[in-house]
């Protein structure tokens, strides 16, 4: 299976029955030709390290190698237990543990890119807050990683994920279509919920641009992560009340593709504009590098 194609990954599950987990497992199965029990501990010992990186900075404050950020998953995490948030706990949480996750990248700590490192925060924030609600097993989240595989997959081979090719849509936008349509599998969603999912998810990050501040994967890129972390949720219920997206996903991936390529080389991880050329993010590179832009 080629894993090109949305809609074609949606109909082999149905004619086989399966969900779209172990579909993925079974492909991975025949390509890797190792076993099943092989490749699930494998992705066991990943969410170890997706779990250990949420909760660092939770716990406590972790900062970027650079000064510019950190300590706001462990401001989120302090401010959930006064108990007067507007989200409800187990949503807040999520946000924190996704922010946890991008400090720790920014520290230079170690994670897993789900897709990628910029946006590595947002599957196992919410991963992790579900594990810690008790509502789905370890085993069953690890499981269920295997779809947002799938997912991540069919967008990159159709599209990209990639922040320097098709803006930050194509990280933070991947990464909240992955996340929302595994939690749509895990919900007891179909493989057409899962879909539906993974379009209303990505069609909310279309445009999104990729400018960090000073080039670095900090500005605005972990705040994006916590935000986008409450995004995939809420597209993941809206699937399951039987919303749907009214452009199908294969053609939303390819808008977003489209919309990457038309996007400015200023707007494309490169650091020259939007955020980064404000004059506080311009001031923040000089903090940092010591020279303005241009002077290297």
């Amino acid at each position: 299976m080629s894993f090109t194609h949305l809609h074609e990954l949606i109909r082999i599950a149905d004619e086989k029955q399966m969900s779209i987990a172990d579909l993925m497992l079974e492909v991975e199965i025949e390509q890797s030709l190792h076993t099943e029990k092989e490749i699930l501990e494998r992705m066991n010992r990943q969410f170890s390290v997706m779990e250990e990186a949420a909760r660092k900075g939770v716990e406590t404050p972790v900062y970027s190698r650079t000064g510019l950020t950190g300590g706001d998953a462990h401001r989120v995490g302090e401010y959930l237990k006064k108990g007067c948030s507007f989200l409800a706990p187990q949503t807040l949480q999520a946000m924190s543990f996704a922010l946890s996750v991008n400090e720790v990248n920014a520290g230079m700590g170690r994670i897993v890119a789900t897709p990628t490192a910029g946006s590595a925060g947002i599957l196992p924030g919410v991963f992790i807050s579900l594990l810690d609600s008790g509502r789905f097993s370890r085993d069953e989240l690890v499981r269920a990683l295997f779809t947002a595989a799938a997912l991540g997959l069919v967008i990159a081979n159709s599209a990209s994920i990639s922040g320097a090719a098709g803006g930050c849509q194509a990280e933070i936008g991947s990464a909240t279509a992955m996340t929302a349509g595994a939690l749509v599998e895990l919900g007891g969603g179909t493989p057409e919920q899962v879909g539906h999912a993974v379009g209303l998810a990505l069609k909310n990050s279309l445009g999104l641009v990729c400018d960090p501040v000073g080039g670095l994967v900090e500005i605005p890129c972990i705040i994006r992560n916590g935000l986008h972390a409450v995004t995939a949720i809420a597209a993941a219920d809206m699937a399951l009340a039987g919303v749907k997206s009214v452009i199908p996903a294969d053609e939303v991936i390819q808008a977003m593709y489209m919309i990457g390529n038309a996007l400015p080389e200023s707007l494309r991880e490169t650091g020259l504009g939007g955020l980064a050329a404000t004059p506080t993010g311009r001031a923040l590179r000089e903090r940092v590098f010591g020279k303005p832009q241009g002077m290297e």
